[in-house]
């Protein structure tokens, strides 16, 4: 293929840097959607293949905040392994995990939420995460690899506007940077991602409501006592729980953090861009709730990292369409209680362990990536309706089971000997050895 004088040549300035008319680079070129962790990830095994990447992400750097996210079973810990960030990612797990106690109005307790729950064998914050695979995707090759291995470049604070192919590849348009032409397109971009709105459909095409809505931020640092212990107030339909991590024990100014979910059959109208239209919705969610939570809701109005979305869950008929595909939760998402996190890091390393071995026949590649994938994603995101039930039964009488539950030793178990099960419910080539053979 050829860049034309209006491109950008993505391994010497990504789309915001214009450059003249030459000929096919020495390595095919990848455009990817969405640097959290898909992306990076995905950013790293491709490198690694030989593939020159440009990752382009909307916000203006590397986002901060967010909540724990967990790793368990033996697919997630092959990759992580595989990729050498296994023993990273432990320096930065947020410590052993301590209990969450359900309390009623008066904060006595009713049931405890085991810590295997949230954090089970790995549990690291999601920007903690973000970072850690962000720099070693930059890492340079080590060995053979350092061969043909390429860096990856990322362009923060710009996003994507169109997207058309051709024979040759795909032109993209950006908000901000100079139109570029890649050999494909991976939306690494989430569950709102605007690659598959520009190269599959509308939103709404794909992704479903499963009832709910959660929210979590950071408590202010006047918050006091709030964030003391662990423990979670719920009533019908809403559930706000607020505790501290260890791991973040030392930050100036750290008191806590609060997580919320509540119930909403209908789709609530807000506009995601406007954080004060989300403290709007959630506030209105809370009114007239016991405990302390008004005192917990009025931190709010000063959060600064709201984290705010519907669990919603992503279908997408298939993964691929020409030379554009889908990853992670842009594919398969399910927001809350999907196991998204560990399927986008297994879905990263299968989707570029077949472009490696297809040699450029995306068409293959992708095809035998969502083969292999897809059964497994569609157990893992199975969990998300169950995720809102569980944290906020709409009827006292789901809440009363719930907490028996809870406090039955053999029934917790049989509930994370499930989901270790899902986790690890694949089966792994080892593409770098296969690679590597052929």
């Amino acid at each position: 293929m050829t860049y034309g004088t209006t491109t950008g040549h993505p391994g010497a300035g990504g789309p915001g840097r214009a450059r003249g008319k030459r000929t096919a680079p020495p390595h095919p070129t990848v455009l990817i959607s969405g640097a959290s962790v898909a992306g990076p990830a995905l950013a790293y095994w491709l490198a690694r293949y030989g593939y020159r990447t440009t990752v382009v992400e909307v916000a203006p750097a590397l986002r901060g905040g967010g909540f724990a996210v967990d790793f368990r079973g033996a697919a997630h810990r092959t990759v992580l392994e595989r990729m050498g960030v296994l023993d990273d990612i432990g320096r930065y797990r947020t410590g052993p995990g301590t209990p969450m106690s359900f309390i009623d109005g008066q904060g006595r307790d009713l049931a405890t939420l085991p810590p295997e729950f949230a954090a089970d064998e790995v549990e690291i914050l999601r920007s903690d995460l973000s970072r850690l695979l962000h720099a070693h995707s930059l890492t340079p090759p080590d060995g053979d690899d350092a061969v043909t291995g390429t860096t990856p470049e990322y362009v923060f604070g710009d996003s994507l506007t169109s997207l058309t192919e051709s024979t040759d590849g795909v032109h993209a348009t950006f908000e901000r940077g100079a139109p570029c032409t890649f050999d494909l397109v991976i939306g690494a971009d989430g569950l709102h991602s605007t690659v598959r709105r520009l190269a599959f459909g509308p939103e709404e095409q794909f992704v479903s409501h499963l009832g709910y809505y959660f929210a979590a931020w950071d408590l202010p640092a006047d918050a006091g006592d709030l964030g003391a212990r662990p423990v979670g107030h719920g009533e019908p339909g809403r559930l706000a729980t607020v505790g501290r991590l260890p791991r973040r024990a030392g930050e100036p100014g750290y008191t806590g953090e609060t997580f919320c979910v509540f119930a909403s059959e209908e789709q609530l109208p807000y506009d995601r861009r406007d954080i004060r239209s989300q403290k709007k919705v959630i506030a209105h969610a809370y009114e007239g709730a016991g405990w302390r939570t008004p005192e917990l809701i009025d931190t709010l109005w000063s959060a600064d990292d709201l984290y705010f979305d519907s669990i919603s869950r992503a279908d997408v008929p298939t993964w691929s369409t020409g030379r554009t595909a889908l990853l992670g939760d842009a594919a398969h998402g399910a927001t809350l209680g999907g196991m998204g996190t560990g399927a986008a890091i297994v879905g990263a390393y299968v989707l570029a362990g077949e472009l490696a071995l297809a040699q450029g026949d995306h068409r293959t590649a992708f095809a035998r990536y969502e083969q292999k994938m897809r059964p497994y994603a569609t157990r893992c995101q199975q969990g998300g309706r169950g995720a809102g039930e569980f944290f906020a039964p709409t009827t006292q009488e789901a809440i009363n089971a719930r907490n028996s539950a809870l406090n039955t030793p053999s029934t917790v178990t049989a509930m994370l000997k499930q989901g270790h099960d899902i986790s690890a419910a694949i089966t792994l080539d080892d593409y770098p050895a296969l690679v590597a053979e052929g």
